[in-house]
């Protein structure tokens, strides 16, 4: 049984609901998963994985937090099978790209584009979360 990590930052909480979906379809394909702030993570949450999945809301002028950010700049994640997906308020969606080459650059292996999620997940916006944890695996 492969073990996953969902490493995530949220200001409000409609990131962490979202990393709560993808958890929960990584466990739903019989996995090991293991949900942690960012705060919290470490250089060995990504080398024991099998797969990342980072969420993060955009801030600002559509930037990552800043504790998101210095994570994704001082870990490494080569050759690390990672999805990336957060929630937004305003703004088009810019920094899902920006972050996206910041992780290519990086070495990261992208399974798929980052999931993004107007302000507060509905539903269905869960159930693509589920379904974002599972291209993970």
């Amino acid at each position: 049984m492969s073990k996953y990590r969902v490493i995530y930052s949220t200001m409000t909480g409609n990131t962490e609901e979202m990393a709560r979906a993808v958890k929960a379809g990584i466990e739903s394909e019989g996995h090991s998963v293991e949900l942690i702030e960012v705060k919290n993570a470490t250089q060995g949450d990504v080398d024991e994985s099998s797969g990342v999945a980072l969420g993060c809301p955009a801030l600002g002028a559509e930037v990552l937090s800043d504790e998101m950010a210095a994570f994704v700049s001082t870990v490494n994640i080569q050759d690390k099978p990672i999805v990336l997906f957060g929630s937004y308020d305003w703004g088009n969606g810019e920094w899902m790209d920006d972050w996206e080459l910041v992780m290519k650059k990086n070495g990261a292996k992208l399974k798929t584009k980052g999931l993004i999620v107007h302000t507060e997940p509905s539903s269905e916006d869960l159930e693509d979360c589920k379904a974002l944890g599972k291209q993970l695996i």
